[in-house]
C-alpha cells in the first residue's frame, strides 16, 4: 500500500526521488513485467527492503510513480477560467493519453483493492480544478461547479485514456469546456 507524500526533503524524499527515476527509466526501456525490486532498487542505489518497507509491492510502487507523474506543477492561470480549464484539460490529456502516459494511468488505478494511489491521483486533479475556479470567483467569473468539472470534464478524459482503443479526438478538451460553460444557469438580477 503507497504512503503518504514524506515531508519535503530530507532522506525519504530523496529515496522517493531516486526510486521514482530508477522506475521510470526502467520503463521506458521495458514492459513492467521484466521489472522487478532488485533491478530497481540497484539503480537506485536502495536495499530491496526499503522498497517493500515503503511501497509494499511493485504494483504499490508503479502506482505511486504514476500519481506523481501526473501531479503537475500547478493548475494554468490564464485570466479566466474556460481558459484555464481548457488549457488544463489539454494539458491533461498531453501528458495522459501518450502510450506511456496511458501504462501510467493504468497503473496508477490499478495500484490495489484500497484505491489509495487513484484516489491521490484524483485528488491531485480535484484540487487543480479548485484552485481554477477560486481564482475565477475572486476575478467575479461565471464559474462552473467543482463535480461538474469532474463529470463533464475529466471523466470523459479520463475514459478515452483508460477504455478507448483509439487516440483521444483532437478538440476534445476544449469541446468538453464548452459543454461544460454551456450548462452553466446565466445569472440572473431580480428588478428592483
Amino acid at each position: 500500500m503507497p504512503i503518504a507524500d514524506p515531508r519535503p526533503g530530507g532522506r525519504a524524499a530523496r529515496v522517493q526521488q531516486a526510486v521514482h527515476d530508477a522506475v521510470r527509466a526502467l520503463q521506458a526501456d521495458q514492459d513492467n513485467d521484466f521489472i522487478t525490486v532488485p533491478k530497481i532498487a540497484a539503480l537506485a542505489g536502495v536495499a530491496p527492503s526499503t522498497i517493500y518497507r515503503r511501497w509494499g509491492d511493485l504494483g504499490g510502487l508503479f502506482a505511486d510513480v504514476a500519481v506523481a507523474r501526473l501531479r503537475p506543477d500547478g493548475p494554468p492561470d490564464t485570466g479566466s477560467v474556460f481558459d484555464d480549464l481548457t488549457a488544463w484539460a489539454e494539458q491533461y490529456i498531453e501528458e495522459s493519453a501518450s502510450p506511456t502516459g496511458r501504462k501510467f494511468m493504468c497503473d496508477m488505478v490499478s495500484g490495489g483493492a484500497d484505491r489509495a494511489s487513484a484516489i491521490r491521483g484524483g485528488e491531485y486533479a480535484r484540487e487543480r480544478v479548485k484552485t481554477m475556479l477560486e481564482r475565477g470567483r475572486r476575478r467575479g467569473e461565471r464559474v462552473p461547479d467543482l463535480d461538474d468539472v469532474i463529470d463533464v470534464v475529466l471523466a470523459p478524459i479520463v475514459y478515452r485514456i483508460i477504455f478507448d482503443p483509439d487516440d483521444v479526438p483532437t478538440g476534445l478538451a476544449s469541446r468538453l469546456v464548452r459543454r461544460l460553460f454551456d450548462d452553466i444557469p446565466s445569472p440572473h438580477t431580480d428588478p428592483a
